[in-house]
């Protein structure tokens, strides 16, 4: 049957998850490919200073570093303005008011639905290749304000499509380090035959998740766009610990709770960083810092540009915790306020945070879980896996994606976490703004190990 429709897509789905090989995409080819376009990227990225930026300047009056065309990101100051038990701040913080198109195209071969992958290269990536959606783009790119070559396959996401639009939402980026930004999550398909590229292969679901317990194989672009599918989460097979209305329900105490204010200020004027020649940083050296690089490609849309990156302190950690309640699998969410949410809070994993931001932190005011996360039971690890954040934007962003069940342990929680069913989850990925990128990421992992 055809993947003509949302209701095939949820039944032919399945079988796309258990076919761990292709004769479309075998795996062995896909090695091959895949270690090719990593030896001929032809990727280089030099760090530069400031002064060396080509079409990027502070501004005289406000120190904010941004594009001559006014276009792509801006680095920009933040003030946060929070009540307890969270706190005030300032920072730089990345704008982009444009809306960014992660797009994955799906075509049926012999009954089984493939997903049409991209070997993309990223200036922040160590290793430079990761395994993306077929289409990863801001409307800067594929509006051709940087003149580059065209962006393949943009057609079957951008109006009027010829194909059948599967999933189509809203979903956040990064709050830590993005200004309420956006990306149009969406999965499109195709019937017929779709023109090849030497840098694009067709996967099953089920390739995809092994590939995922890969360290830096897959992007989180494409593992958030994954999550978002219909008809992939395991059966609850038995009752939620919460209702649905619960869940949501507790997500909105926690924004009517907190009051946060998001002031944009001067970049010169945050309080606690300092411009030095060729980073933004603080002097302690924590969270992160912002750089400038220059980027040579030999297979990207444009093959020489310099732009600002932002470089996190390294040793990130997302943790998802996992327990069943009544045979029903379970994963423990927290109601998490970040500085650039669009509204307040979203759900995030059990644990997200760089350990050592906290080491002279105390006890009572490290991360809830940080300990059990940092050091699991024997055998309740289920998923360990290195991933990076976006390079487009981030420079050797690297975190630590873990799974970890615990038993019978945390049946009550704080008012700030809850327990979900990966059912329950999938449902509320129909909509934008619930779970962040953090958290779709490891639902997606969890499909692969559960």
């Amino acid at each position: 049957m055809p993947v003509s429709s949302a209701e095939s897509a949820q039944r032919t789905m399945s079988l796309s998850a258990l076919a761990a090989d292709s004769p479309v995409t075998p795996n062995t080819r896909f090695d091959g490919w895949f270690d090719a376009r990593r030896r001929d990227s032809g990727f280089k990225v030099t760090r530069i200073p400031f002064e060396r930026l080509a079409g990027w300047a502070f501004d005289r009056d406000t120190g904010t570093l941004s594009h001559d065309s006014g276009r792509f990101f801006s680095v920009e100051g933040l003030r946060i303005e929070a009540e307890p038990p969270y706190s005030t701040w300032e920072q730089p913080i990345l704008v982009q008011r444009e809306i960014g198109i992660l797009g994955l195209l799906v075509r049926e071969f012999d009954g089984v639905p493939h997903f049409l992958m991209q070997a993309k290269l990223e200036p922040g990536n160590s290793g430079a290749v990761r395994l993306s959606p077929t289409v990863q783009a801001t409307r800067s790119n594929y509006t051709g304000v940087h003149r580059g070559r065209a962006i393949p396959y943009l057609e079957h996401f951008v109006a009027p499509s010829t194909g059948t639009v599967l999933v189509d939402t809203l979903q956040s980026e990064r709050g830590s380090w993005f200004l309420r930004k956006r990306n149009r999550h969406m999965v499109v398909a195709v019937e017929g035959p779709v023109e090849e590229h030497q840098d694009f292969r067709w996967l099953t679901l089920g390739q995809l998740r092994r590939l995922m317990r890969r360290d830096n194989t897959l992007s989180m672009e494409a593992c958030s766009v994954l999550a978002c599918l219909p008809g992939t989460a395991p059966e609850d097979g038995g009752r939620p610990r919460h209702a649905l209305r619960e869940v949501t329900g507790s997500l909105v105490e926690v924004k009517a709770r907190c009051e946060v204010g998001q002031h944009r200020i001067p970049l010169r004027e945050v309080a606690s960083w300092r411009r030095l020649d060729d980073e933004i940083s603080r002097p302690d050296r924590r969270y992160f810092k912002v750089i400038a690089a220059e980027v040579h490609a030999a297979t990207r849309e444009i093959l020489h540009w310099t732009q600002p990156l932002i470089a996190p302190v390294p040793g990130g950690l997302a943790v998802l915790l996992t327990r069943t309640f009544d045979g029903v699998r379970h994963v423990l969410l927290h109601a998490r306020v970040e500085a650039g949410s669009l509204d307040v809070a979203e759900f995030g994993p059990t644990v997200q945070c760089t350990p050592s931001n906290y080491r002279d932190t105390p006890p009572a005011r490290r991360p809830r879980f940080l300990d059990l996360s940092l050091a699991p039971a024997p055998g309740r690890l289920l998923y360990d896996t290195v991933l990076s954040e976006e390079g487009a934007r981030f420079h050797h962003a690297e975190s630590r994606y873990r799974i970890i069940d615990v038993g019978d342990e945390l049946t009550d929680v704080p008012p700030d976490f809850v327990w979900v069913t990966p059912g329950q989850s999938e449902r509320l990925l129909r909509h934008g703004y619930y779970l962040n990128m953090q958290a779709r990421t490891l639902l997606a992992a969890l499909r692969s190990v559960v």
